[in-house]
């Protein structure tokens, strides 16, 4: 037999504090924010907003109808215009504007002249003239740029 060793019991080491946390921790609220962040997007952009997918329904709906003359297109899609103001902006704001008024409140969503300017002048002048000379491509392209950047519609009391 061997004789008696001299041994000391045994240490268990100090308990583990809870600070500083481990890295993994850091990361979940950061990922928990950029998550809710996220979500809070992609309700606002997608599911929220109805008003601008049903604008931009119609007019897909009214370029692609190929029964309809250019003139014909050109109103309809002045008549949606004018209806997604009057959805935004009080009456008394939008309601009255005509011809190069019209166009310059239009012009006010872009920030540029395109209306005014550019292919969306077609608006005043082609469903007065006979032949027009419009490019409806063009037109149809500003417009689907305008209907995107429209602001969300206020809220109403119910």
């Amino acid at each position: 037999m061997e004789p008696q060793l001299d041994l000391r019991d045994i240490h268990l080491p100090p308990p583990i504090d809870w600070w500083p946390p481990a890295p993994g921790w850091w990361l979940a609220p950061l990922l928990a924010l950029a998550l809710i962040l996220t979500v809070r997007l992609a309700w606002r952009r997608f599911v929220r907003n109805p008003f601008r997918k049903a604008a931009l329904r119609e007019l897909a709906a009214i370029e692609a109808d190929a029964s309809l003359p250019v003139p014909e297109k050109i109103r309809r899609v002045s008549i949606l215009l004018r209806r997604a103001c009057l959805t935004l902006y009080p009456r008394q704001e939008v309601a009255g504007l005509t011809g190069l008024d019209w166009l310059e409140r239009l012009d006010l969503i872009l920030g540029d002249g395109r209306f005014s300017e550019g292919p969306g002048r077609c608006l005043i002048e082609s469903p007065y003239s006979p032949r027009s000379e419009a490019d409806p491509a063009a037109l149809f392209a500003l417009c689907r740029e305008w209907i995107r950047r429209l602001p969300r519609p206020p809220r109403r009391p119910f």
